[in-house]
């Protein structure tokens, strides 16, 4: 018999006793909101003042799990409060898996939960980040167009899925056949599989570790889902001219998944008087957990040096 997946990607090791070497506090609960309980996570730096919290989206078929939560305690290494939910339909999250057939309301449901920690003490008079990896990048964009005005001091993006590349785009013939069964097909996993994973990470060790969590979706992309992600790219392009706040966007020149172009566009047409683009020359979609040990590194230390400018800048929301 092949041996069993461990519950972490770590081995066998107690999780208090990992997070504990990592240097953070690891909390996980649920968050009921209207369309479904969230699992939710929370990394919080251990002997050192919380300076600002993160709020962090994974991507894909992806969890807030697994290798995912080394940026998230990264960020915590560095002195902020970093908090995490599983979207809906994915991880330990409810909803049929991988069905984004409303990103709207996917998006809203994570945000209810950012917004109750956001606004709570001792977090509400600190500055606030929306982090979005790939397609939790456009997620995090929707958070955004949803929130309150000034409700976030910064946004950073990794890969981005704001542009679909021509193979990932859904078939229109494909889409109007199963639209023609009257929402019926919707949540068929009946779409092309680009076998995505293996072109977002560089390093063979780390793409074995992350094509190993149990949790990680692998069946085939549902139509609703394909259908979604196509409208959701082109309401999000359309709207670039209304992100104002301050952000990060960062990109590899060999995205295999999402196209640097996403990245490009937004910095291009945002509105923001304060925004930053950096492109990694070869540099697959998976920046910080499957590119090699200095190329994460250096993704890492432009990412802290960003979000600590950031803080010292616009210092504390005063309510």
């Amino acid at each position: 018999m092949p041996p069993e997946t461990p519950a972490n990607f770590w081995g066998d090791m107690p999780e208090e006793e990992y997070y504990t070497s990592q240097g953070v506090k690891n909390t996980q609960s649920y968050f009921e909101t209207p369309n479904g309980k969230l699992f939710t996570q929370s990394f919080l730096p251990l002997n050192q003042t919380v300076k600002a919290t993160v709020y962090m989206t994974h991507g894909y078929g992806s969890d807030t799990g697994w290798l995912f939560q080394k940026i998230c305690i990264n960020f915590a290494t560095w002195g902020y409060a970093v908090f995490a939910a599983d979207l809906l339909g994915h991880g330990r999250s409810d909803g049929l898996r991988c069905y984004l057939g409303d990103m709207e309301t996917i998006a809203g449901s994570s945000l209810s939960f950012f917004l109750h920690i956001r606004n709570s003490e001792p977090y509400k008079t600190l500055p606030a980040f929306l982090f979005g990896e790939s397609m939790g990048g456009a997620t995090a964009m929707l958070m955004y167009f949803q929130s309150p005005p000034d409700a976030w001091t910064g946004l950073i993006f990794s890969a981005p899925l704001f542009v679909m590349p021509e193979n990932m785009k859904p078939s229109k013939v494909r889409l109007f056949m199963y639209g023609m069964l009257f929402g019926i097909a919707d949540t068929w996993a009946a779409m092309p599989d680009n076998k995505m994973v293996g072109k977002a990470i560089k390093d063979p060790e780390k793409l074995k570790i992350i094509a190993s969590n149990p949790r990680r979706y692998t069946g085939k992309p549902r139509v609703g889902t394909m259908r979604e992600l196509a409208r959701v790219c082109q309401y999000i392009q359309d709207s670039f001219e209304k992100v104002t706040a301050p952000f990060l966007t960062v990109h590899g020149t060999s995205d295999g998944v999402t196209c640097p172009t996403s990245s490009k566009l937004l910095y291009e047409k945002a509105a923001s008087e304060d925004k930053c683009l950096k492109i990694y020359d070869g540099m697959y979609h998976s920046l910080i957990q499957g590119e090699p040990d200095e190329n994460a590194n250096l993704v890492l230390k432009d990412m802290r040096e960003w979000i600590d400018e950031r803080v010292e800048r616009y210092g504390s929301k005063n309510l």
